[in-house]
């Protein structure tokens, strides 16, 4: 059998859907968060919940969804609940396991950044904004997040910290009264960072196949550090890939 080819983004995207556990109730940023939520749905995970911050609780979406506004989330949800419901009752008092986000920008110790770039008032760039972001990230159980490997994305620290992660250290969330554990897991197109239980600074436990620590290293932005238990990513299977490619497939 001849081996099998696939790219980093396939790569980061089933390593993203197998942190995801069946039973599950995950609340589904939107882009490549989606993605690896529904594959994970399809592959090992067909009762977790999707739970998106428009209303759709339980989705089962035929193809990926082109917002949280698409008609194919409500149209396959188990129950559609007001906005102020979702987030008043479900999220804020922590009735939702995991919370799978995207950053435009994320610093070592897991704080998200998706409002600015440079001055605030007088900014490079100026990104598309919070969201449920910040709600998600402060009351959900744990945190994952997706995000390609870059020193632009993987930062020493955030110019402005739009959804909380664990602050400048240890005991940030506790002081502020935020539930949950924060980051568990970051997934990039080259490895899994996961944040040291001392620190709680994320530090490199897994590398994705034909990846070399340098070139990690070489792509973040501060000094990363790496796990001395550090092992390599399973490489998606080929149902991994079949299912992936034909979710892709579908607009």
């Amino acid at each position: 059998m001849s081996e099998l080819t696939f790219t980093r983004d396939e790569m980061m995207t089933v390593a993203a859907a197998r942190s995801l556990r069946n039973g599950m109730s995950c609340f589904v940023g939107v882009g490549k968060p989606s993605l690896a939520a529904n594959l994970a749905r399809r592959l090992h995970a067909p009762d977790l919940r999707l739970i998106y911050e428009s209303g759709p609780i339980g989705a089962k979406p035929t193809r990926i969804p082109l917002s949280i506004g698409d008609g194919e989330l409500a149209a396959t949800a188990d129950l559609v609940v007001s906005v102020p419901e979702m987030f008043n009752y479900w999220l804020q008092s922590g009735r939702i396991d995991v919370g799978f986000l995207g950053a435009a920008e994320i610093d070592r110790f897991g704080n998200i950044n998706t409002t600015v770039v440079g001055d605030y008032d007088h900014p490079k760039t100026r990104l598309p904004g919070a969201g449920g972001a910040p709600e998600i990230a402060a009351n959900v159980g744990e945190v994952v997040v997706i995000v390609k490997h870059s020193k632009r994305a993987l930062v020493d620290r955030v110019g402005f910290i739009t959804s909380f992660g664990n602050g400048r250290g240890p005991g940030d969330r506790a002081e502020l009264g935020l539930r949950g554990a924060g980051p568990t897991c970051l997934i990039t197109d080259l490895g899994i960072l996961r944040p040291n239980p001392d620190t709680v600074e994320f530090e490199l436990s897994e590398i994705h196949p034909g990846v070399e620590v340098d070139e990690v290293l070489a792509n973040t932005g501060w000094p990363l550090q790496v796990s001395a238990s550090l092992s390599t990513t399973v490489a998606p299977t080929e149902s991994d890939l079949v299912a992936l490619r034909a979710l892709e497939s579908v607009r």
